[in-house]
């Protein structure tokens, strides 16, 4: 238990205990009801503040300002790391910590060192994090590049938080996009030997396939000109899909994402899980058939309106193999809780979803979808237009090759997912305090400078007595300690909210922090107590900032 958590703990036992005094000595009456303890938005009216006499006012039938007047009177805050209390409005009671707190956090930063910041929350539950799942038609864009760094980090969190994750991308090798797929190739195959082939408006125009087409003429020939289209398709689906796969797979190693399972779609139909799902629907009677087509009765289920789930020329719609990979991820493979992250577009597809598996008989509440909003790439303050269609789409690729990963990393996840966001090409690459990763890294660079310039000049870092971590007095530090403090329970938060923005946000506002002790108060000092207090403090920010950063697989620079 942390700190913080700990020392709420103790002080929500010192109330329950201040009440059962008041109540033997009859200065109350009844029974405590629930009551809260939390960190008040303006820390000047304290560092912790309950609503206990305000919620008790009608158990004990007195005005709350009285009660609360009753629990002072009667608290025993030894051991609790506060220091006094006070009444505020009507009724809420603040406290304040003591030294004593400020020095137990420094000293358990230290003692957990690279753990500080995790949690046992997750208790070890499994979770699956589906995310990117881009089809293997072609390169990734940039919101691939969104999704990736949202997913990956929103894995990372999950598993400080103390999940059991596993990360997964779903290959999209069966349906329309590989039949458009099998168009595109064919028809740029064709095009290298015969006049007379056009390019749908509805196909891939990108270099990616031009380049496949050719590669296999270069290495094939004309073989496949006088074949049947069927054959002709296949063949050169088997000879791009691949590469493309595995090209899917490099860039997002360039990433730093790497998966634990890459599961595809076409598994699912030779299986005969897809079928299966029809027919345990059926089974269950909550499908019909109208027109030819079989219909899932999805208004039963909570959705808007049912929807089709085998066409009348029998072959399944696409929302069925989505249907049977989300019942293989919780009912066949048992994960407690499955997490897509989808673009906002899929947004009504949802409650489709969970309408099915409830069908199926699976608590729908185990699947959670994130929804991520768009990307606009702006560079000289203009928006860059791009069109996938077209071929012109900005790639994960041509991204990284022009911005560091630490920045695309640390950008993507700035905001909430549900926000749209505008990924500034030119502050990405702007060395200055504008520019939040590089604001953060150079915090942890500083401090890195600092310990190396004491070190130099002879000073030797020692051990602090808690006698000398109670020297942390000025507002800078105190302040700075707090948010230390604060570490896990954001991890916990975030993981909660499925909001990796949160940590981004935290480690930012830890910088700012750090910068603002950094003027304020000389480390190096004649006091030697006091200039041993401080630096104790840089290592504790050194190591919560190099924390967050290896949580979001962004590097830690030790000097910039």
């Amino acid at each position: 238990m942390t700190t913080s958590a700990l020392t709420q703990q103790r002080l929500k036992e010192a109330i329950l205990a201040s009440v059962g005094a008041a109540i033997n000595k009859g200065e109350l009456n009844g029974e405590m009801p629930g009551f809260t303890i939390e960190i008040p938005a303006d820390r000047t009216h304290g560092d912790l503040a309950t609503n206990a006499a305000m919620v008790s006012a009608r158990a004990f039938r007195l005005a709350p300002r009285k009660i609360a007047e009753i629990i002072c009177e009667n608290i025993d805050l030894t051991g609790t790391n506060i220091s006094r209390t006070e009444i505020a409005g009507p009724g809420f009671i603040n406290f304040f910590y003591d030294k004593s707190f400020y020095a137990d956090v420094l000293n358990e930063i230290k003692t957990k060192g690279d753990s500080y910041g995790r949690s046992d929350m997750g208790q070890g539950k499994r979770v699956l994090v589906e995310f990117v799942s881009a089809n293997p038609t072609g390169p990734m864009h940039v919101g691939n590049a969104r999704g990736g760094a949202l997913g990956d980090s929103l894995s990372s969190v999950l598993e400080w938080a103390g999940f059991d994750v596993s990360r997964e991308f779903y290959i999209n090798d069966a349906g329309n996009q590989i039949e458009k797929f099998a168009t595109s190739l064919e028809i740029r195959y064709m095009q290298l030997f015969c006049d007379g082939y056009e390019m749908p408006e509805d196909s891939y125009h990108g270099q990616d396939i031009i380049d496949h087409a050719k590669n296999f003429a270069d290495k094939y020939g004309d073989s496949l000109v006088n074949e049947s289209s069927d054959k002709r398709r296949k063949a050169l689906v088997d000879f791009a899909l691949p590469q493309n796969i595995e090209g899917l797979e490099r860039d997002l190693k360039k990433y730093r994402i790497v998966y634990d399972n890459w599961f595809r779609e076409s598994s699912l139909h030779k299986s005969g899980e897809v079928k299966k799902v029809v027919d345990l629907l059926t089974e269950k009677g909550h499908t019909y058939e109208s027109e030819g087509a079989v219909w899932f009765r999805a208004t039963e289920f909570g959705a808007d309106k049912d929807f089709v789930l085998v066409r009348s020329n029998g072959l399944p719609t696409y929302v069925v193999p989505d249907i049977a990979y989300h019942y293989n991820k919780l009912a066949v493979r048992g994960f407690d809780k499955a997490i897509d992250i989808f673009g906002a577009d899929h947004h009504g597809y949802v409650p489709r979803l969970k309408a099915a598996l409830t069908a199926l008989g699976v608590d729908a509440d185990k699947l959670d979808v994130v929804l991520m909003q768009m990307v606009r790439l702006v560079r000289n303050g203009e928006t860059i237009k791009v069109s996938k269609r077209s071929g012109k789409a900005i790639t994960l690729v041509t991204l990284l090759d022009e911005i560091p990963i630490d920045a695309a990393r640390f950008f993507f996840n700035t905001r909430e997912a549900n926000s749209h966001f505008e990924f500034d090409l030119d502050l990405a690459i702007e060395q200055s305090s504008k520019n939040p990763v590089y604001y953060v890294q150079y915090a942890h660079a500083r401090i890195c400078n600092i310990l190396k310039n004491l070190e130099s000049e002879g000073v030797e870092i020692q051990n602090c007595t808690t006698q000398d971590l109670y020297r942390l007095s000025t507002d800078e530090e105190i302040e700075l300690i707090d948010k230390l403090a604060l570490f896990t329970e954001e991890t916990e938060a975030a993981a909660r909210d499925y909001d990796p923005s949160r940590i981004t946000r935290y480690v930012t506002e830890v910088a700012t922090l750090f910068h603002k002790f950094y003027n304020a108060c000389r480390v190096k000092s004649e006091d030697t107590q006091l200039m041993q207090a401080r630096i104790a403090l840089c290592l504790a920010v050194r190591t919560v900032i190099k924390n967050v950063l290896d949580m979001f697989k962004i590097t830690a620079p030790e000097q910039m």
